[in-house]
């Protein structure tokens, strides 16, 4: 019996070709980052017009100055569309079930994702004791601690964020630590130089998309990719990465909401070297405890089965084991 298969390595379960994760990868990323935010960016203006909003509104909507619970549920709702795009490039290209594409058994192992959920909560405590610990930069001792007014605007906002940041964390991670991932590692023989080239570049471009940031802003981004990227492969599928990102928005996006604004929590330019050991903390604990737990629950890393006809490996039908 052959050895199952990595879940950055799935891409050669069938035939693979170099120009299938290259067409892939410039495909899903164009889409996601050009092409998606104009389409979606139609239906959200005809919403506009049909409120009666003026120009200001319109150029507010487009420039996000403000933020508003409608220019959030787009932006989070066009992320969010890396799922599609990632499922018909996988299928398209590489011939594979959307299965596949979320962890090496061939579906979302969903007690395994509300385990994840339930240790995120935890590596967040440890979050909280190291910032406990950690100096206060002068900027964000400056940040405004008192409630924000408590209004329909609050309350639409908590609205979206509740419902639309799943999708779009969810969104994320299918395209950098799920399609990226077997698309880069896809191109490499079964071995480390494959799982470190499908950790760390996905990671790289994951941190590059977020557009203009500072060092220690990329460098916490990055950081972030990483320890995502390395949860993906030891655990074999996107669960525990898709929990701790669904985690870490809405800590973002709600305290921003209640005591911030939403513009500097979207686009943050500057930052402090002090926030990287309680990303660090935060995300090491999380991924020591998702080693421990998911070996404990005996969590598959590899396909059920692999054999080889004609020379390449078939996956075997989805199967009901973790």
């Amino acid at each position: 019996m052959t050895p199952g298969l990595e879940y950055h390595q799935l891409h050669r379960a069938e035939r693979w070709s170099w120009w299938r994760p290259l067409v892939g990868a410039v495909s899903v990323l164009g889409l996601l980052f050009v092409v998606l935010p104009v389409v979606l960016m139609v239906p959200f203006l005809v919403l506009l017009a049909l409120a009666g909003a003026g120009a200001e509104d319109v150029n507010g909507f487009l420039t996000f100055d403000p933020v508003t619970p409608l220019s959030l549920a787009y932006l989070l709702l066009t992320l969010a569309g890396g799922i599609h795009l990632t499922i018909a490039a996988t299928a398209v290209l590489h011939r594979l079930t959307p299965g596949w594409l979320v962890s090496v058994v061939g579906r979302i192992r969903w007690s395994w994702l509300v385990v994840c959920l339930a240790l995120s909560m935890v590596a967040l405590g440890a979050r909280i004791v190291v910032g406990l610990l950690v100096p206060v930069a002068p900027d964000e001792a400056a940040v405004e601690q008192s409630l924000n007014p408590v209004d329909l605007t609050m309350l639409a906002f908590a609205v979206v964020i509740l419902l639309a940041t799943p999708l779009q964390a969810a969104g994320e991670e299918f395209v950098f630590r799920g399609y990226l991932t077997q698309a880069v590692g896809g191109c490499f023989r079964p071995g480390w130089a494959g799982r470190l080239a499908a950790v760390l570049v996905p990671a790289f471009v994951f941190a590059l998309a977020h557009g203009a940031q500072d060092p220690p802003i990329f460098v916490d981004r990055f950081a972030f990719g990483i320890v995502a990227g390395v949860l993906v492969i030891a655990t074999g599928g996107l669960e525990a990465a898709i929990a701790m990102h669904v985690l870490n928005n809405f800590l973002a996006f709600g305290l921003a909401v209640l005591f911030g604004d939403l513009s500097s929590a979207l686009e943050p330019t500057s930052g402090t070297w002090w926030s990287l050991p309680l990303t660090l903390a935060q995300s090491l604990v999380y991924l020591g405890l998702a080693l421990l737990v998911g070996r404990a629950m005996g969590l598959s890393t590899r396909t059920p089965a692999a054999r080889p006809i004609g020379g390449a490996p078939v996956l075997a039908p989805p199967n009901r084991s973790l």
